[in-house]
């Protein structure tokens, strides 16, 4: 038996493929950071803000008023969006404007709410 699995408190069935599992699972830092950013659509604010994004480019007053929210709640889950690389901006003169980072935040959307849906 492997050492690196030998625990005498686990019942193994089939060490090959404990084995071999083992060996494809994703190193820790993967699955660290694959976790954080399937926390950050974990805040219903984020979801309504990525919703909204989904049709228009918009400005944070509009977002706010979209949301129901003010424009200082929602400045701070853009920021928790941007630095998780979910949405981007632009500025047009003073006015800032964000849209989804490109069309990976728009799938991971769509097959969390197609596995929702499923009857």
């Amino acid at each position: 038996m492997n050492e690196e699995i030998l625990n005498e408190d686990i019942q193994i069935v089939d060490e090959e493929k404990v084995l071999k599992v083992k060996e494809t699972l994703p190193n820790d830092e993967l699955i660290f950071d694959l976790a954080e950013l399937f926390k950050v659509f974990g805040d219903s604010t984020r979801m309504k803000i990525i919703c909204a994004l989904l049709e228009e480019e918009l400005c944070v007053g509009d977002i706010a008023c979209i949301t129901n929210s003010t424009p200082s709640a929602i400045s701070h889950q853009l920021r928790v969006l941007k630095q998780s690389k979910l949405v981007k901006y632009r500025k047009e003169g003073k006015v800032v404007y964000y849209s989804l980072d490109d069309d990976h935040v728009k799938e991971i959307f769509e097959k969390g709410r197609e596995h929702i849906e499923e009857v």
